[in-house]
């Protein structure tokens, strides 16, 4: 790299943002340089030369665990808390209530698109794999039980977008 090593640029990054993968593509393969990759806090290293095949599936791994860590963070809606992972539901410092796999998926992606409407189609065609009347009907009653299970905060209201899909309000 011209006027930066990749170890100083890490440095760099990491004073800004820990979450951003990093990948070492270099030709310094001594013990020491691997070591100080990791340290700095690199998520992996490949030293050359390497093959593309090889760069793309490791690029796919890092991806895919920066995904899963993503998702597993607990998220706050209203006076809720979300765990995606553990699928609970607690309110307050109330007990936690448990979810289905499907509550909990629904309720992730209308978490991420809260106040924004999310289509009833992509949702769909993304939880159940179609999107025929018995799915429709199915996603209905998964409606109904999240909006039970989040009625103690009035704040809170998942509302249906007629023709459209659904909105979280909160």
């Amino acid at each position: 790299m011209p006027k930066k090593d990749g170890f100083t640029l890490a440095k760099e990054i990491r004073l800004e943002d820990d979450t951003i993968p990093i990948i070492f593509l270099t030709a310094k393969s001594q013990t020491q340089d691997v070591v100080e990759g990791f340290t700095i806090g690199g998520n992996d290293y490949l030293k050359k030369p390497f093959s593309m095949e090889e760069l793309i599936v490791r690029i796919n791994n890092l991806l895919n665990r920066t995904q899963l860590q993503k998702n597993s963070e607990i998220l706050q809606i209203g006076h809720y808390m979300f765990d995606f992972t553990k699928q609970t539901l607690q309110f307050k410092d109330e007990e936690k209530l448990p979810l289905t796999h499907r509550e909990a998926h629904l309720l992730f992606h209308l978490i991420k698109n809260k106040n924004q409407v999310l289509d009833r189609t992509l949702i769909l065609n993304k939880l159940w794999g179609s999107d025929d009347f018995f799915n429709a009907r199915s996603m209905d009653v998964f409606i109904t039980k999240l909006r039970k299970k989040l009625s103690a905060d009035k704040q809170i209201q998942i509302l249906n977008v007629r023709g459209f899909g659904y909105k979280l309000i909160c």
